[in-house]
C-alpha cells in the first residue's frame, strides 16, 4: 500500500519501509510519529478513502542536508558576498501506511516477538538496535561523512611501505644558480 503525504511544503510518495529525508520535524530519534496531511492512498490500482488511512514513521535521526552555497555580486561595484547554508532536516523510516484498525492488529504481533528475544539479553538490545539503525542505507541527499570517517579511522594493515620510505635520505635540492656578471661591451 502507498500514500501521498505532505510535510513541510512538500509531497512525498511512500510505503511501508520506505526512508525519508523531511522538514525538520519535532521529536528525537526513535520516536514514532504520524503524518496526518494524507492527499492520496492506495492499494495497487485502487484508491482507498484517506480519512481511513494513517501513516506512522519512525524518526532514524535529525540532521543536516548537503552545503548550498550563496554567492551575492554587483558588478562594477566592488561588492562580493559569500554565505554557506545546511537546511536542518529529520530522516524518516516509514513504518505503517493503512487504516488504524490494520494498525491495531499488526502491533501485538511486533511487540510479542521482541519480548520473548528481550529475556534472554540484558539491556544491551536497546543500543544495539540504535546502531543498526544508523546503519542502513541513508536517505537522498543525506550527508554521510560521520560514517566514512568512522571507517576511516580502522587501522591500516599494508603499513610496511611507509616504514622503508622513512629509512630513505631525504633527497638534496641542488644549489640556486647565481645570476652572471654581465661583460662590458666592447667598443667599435
Amino acid at each position: 500500500m502507498f500514500a501521498i503525504v505532505r510535510t513541510g511544503g512538500k509531497q512525498y510518495r511512500v510505503s511501508a519501509g520506505d526512508k525519508i529525508a523531511v522538514e525538520k520535524l519535532a521529536g528525537n530519534a526513535g520516536d514514532t510519529i504520524q503524518l496526518g496531511d494524507v492527499l492520496v492512498a492506495g492499494d495497487g490500482g485502487e484508491l482507498k478513502d484517506v480519512a481511513k488511512v494513517t501513516v506512522a514513521a519512525e524518526i532514524i535521526a535529525q540532521a543536516k542536508s548537503e552545503k548550498v552555497t550563496v554567492f551575492k555580486k554587483r558588478r562594477r561595484h566592488n561588492y562580493r558576498r559569500k554565505a554557506g547554508h545546511r537546511q536542518q532536516m529529520t530522516l524518516l523510516r516509514i513504518v505503517q501506511v493503512g487504516d488504524s484498525k490494520a494498525e491495531k492488529a499488526a502491533a501485538p504481533k511486533q511487540e510479542a516477538a521482541p519480548k520473548q528475544e528481550a529475556a534472554p539479553k540484558a539491556e544491551a538490545p536497546a543500543k544495539v538496535a540504535k546502531t543498526e539503525a544508523v546503519k542502513d542505507e541513508p536517505a537522498k541527499g543525506v550527508d554521510t561523512k560521520k560514517e566514512t570517517k568512522a571507517q576511516k579511522a580502522t587501522p591500516v594493515k599494508d603499513a610496511a611501505p611507509a616504514a622503508k620510505a622513512d629509512d630513505k635520505p631525504a633527497a638534496k635540492k641542488p644549489a640556486a644558480k647565481k645570476p652572471a656578471a654581465k661583460k662590458p661591451a666592447a667598443d667599435k
